[in-house]
């Protein structure tokens, strides 16, 4: 009887011994993704249903995912300062955020350098996320994948924009981006940086006039309700990286790298998916929500693009045209 409890004894601390072990190999990692967007905005459904699903289920729970939208973790800037400097593992932000950190990427902002969503996503995928990481690497970031915005479209108060005339003098709500000030001013309005979170009050105290953004933010964010046209300009493509701390990335086991890696690459088809579906339906929502919505024919897109031409020329001044004429050659 004594044997046989000894025996037992000794198991139960085997087993104890190969359970510890075997639950110090399986480390658990926690990612927490920081979004400014509300839950109902394609990249945070995305998030959801797709990202924080898959990762948790392929990595058989070792890895969390924890989402916090609606600004929680504070704005792009400073989710990718706190990704930076390694006190936040990831965000998924809008790629105009990314710009302060090289100036080489302004090249993402080129007004009407993407002619179509297909031709920008060609070029990301092919050469402009790559390259883009290059240039992150001083500050830890890396890019998983380059998601979707949309094309921004203008809204105001005021009068539809059929012309850069209809601009002139629009105090416009822009991004703290010196790209896009430069590219209202050339138009005619009168850009007036204001921060996101402010937005909402800065329009309906009128403040400002008019602001631009992807169709999903309009609605998403309820700016629409403080709004009366809005102008299917299309000025700037935006895309939205999911990006991570390139130093976590780099300590996380090879395999959990792998299987992040194979959901990113899913995730990036699905999370462009829904944001066209997104786009596609929220356009008919402002019109039935009171919003006169006007689109430009190619004549008044043109117009508009030609005022743009000194931001080219700047650009290529300081970096020359070689990857300004591949996007062009993208059919």
């Amino acid at each position: 009887m004594k044997k046989a409890m000894r025996n037992l004894v000794l198991w139960v601390l085997t087993v104890s011994l190969v359970l510890g072990a075997s639950s110090a190999w399986a480390e658990d990692y926690t990612i927490r993704v920081a979004f400014i967007g509300a839950e109902s905005h394609g990249s945070y459904i995305t998030l959801n249903e797709k990202f924080k699903k898959d990762i948790e289920e392929k990595t058989g729970g070792r890895v969390k995912v924890e989402l916090y939208p609606n600004a929680q973790l504070g704005s792009d800037r400073q989710a990718i300062e706190g990704i930076s400097i390694g006190t936040l593992e990831m965000a998924v932000v809008g790629g105009s955020s990314l710009l302060t950190l090289d100036d080489r990427m302004t090249i993402m902002d080129l007004p009407f350098i993407f002619k179509t969503r297909e031709a920008a996503h060609k070029a990301y995928d092919e050469f402009l996320t790559e390259e883009f990481n290059k240039y992150l690497e001083a500050h830890d970031i890396l890019i998983l994948f380059s998601g979707e915005l949309g094309y921004r479209h203008i809204t105001n108060n005021k009068t539809p924009v059929q012309k850069p005339a209809d601009l002139k003098g629009l105090k416009i709500r822009t991004m703290e981006n010196p790209l896009h000030v430069e590219t209202f001013r050339l138009l005619g309005a009168n850009p007036t940086p204001v921060a996101f979170s402010e937005l909402y009050t800065a329009l309906q105290q009128g403040t400002v006039d008019a602001q631009e953004n992807p169709i999903g933010v309009i609605v998403t964010s309820k700016l629409f309700e403080v709004q009366k046209y809005t102008s299917l300009t299309g000025h700037i493509y935006t895309t939205a990286p999911f990006i991570i701390s390139k130093s976590y990335w780099q300590n996380l086991p090879e395999d959990i790298r792998k299987t992040i890696s194979n959901v990113a690459e899913e995730t990036k088809t699905y999370q462009r998916d829904v944001i066209e579906r997104q786009n596609s339906q929220f356009t008919g929502d402002l019109a039935k929500a009171g919003v006169t919505v006007n689109d430009l024919s190619p004549d008044d897109k043109q117009a508009f693009i030609d005022l743009c031409k000194p931001v080219y020329d700047a650009y290529i001044k300081k970096y020359g045209d070689e990857m300004i004429q591949k996007i062009m050659a993208i059919h």
